[in-house]
């Protein structure tokens, strides 16, 4: 079997640091097209603060999401999903879902905890 050097993998966690401009809170799980983003959004945060790679506790590499604390609510329901979007691009980054359901109000703000996205060592 192949192994990949931490370069690779930071390749592609840079992207995410470098590129991300929103991060989006949603009521579904948007996948990667753009289109859902209108249809799910309930709230975004621009220019979220995320870290330059690192090694994982388990093994391979990851970015961290700082936590939010004045994020804006667009709409109101049960957010289940987050997507980090670089806007200009129309072009959704990563998403995945909320390690927990947070309910939103539109016109209040939200806060989440920090979270990880990371790239496994190979098995």
């Amino acid at each position: 079997m192949s192994e990949l050097g931490n370069s690779v993998f930071d390749n592609g966690l840079n992207y995410i640091y470098s590129n991300t401009e929103k991060l989006y809170l949603l009521s579904a799980d948007p996948g990667l097209m753009w289109s859902n983003i209108a249809s799910y959004a309930l709230g975004n945060k621009s220019s979220p603060t995320i870290s330059t790679p690192a090694d994982r506790t388990e093994g391979g590499r990851e970015v961290v999401v700082s936590a939010v604390t004045d994020g804006s609510c667009t709409g109101t329901g049960d957010a289940t999903h987050y997507a980090l979007t670089d806007d200009s691009e129309s072009d959704i980054l990563v998403s995945g879902p909320l390690s927990g359901t947070l309910s939103m109000t539109s016109g209040a703000a939200f806060a989440t905890d920090s979270f990880s996205i990371g790239i496994p060592d190979p098995a």
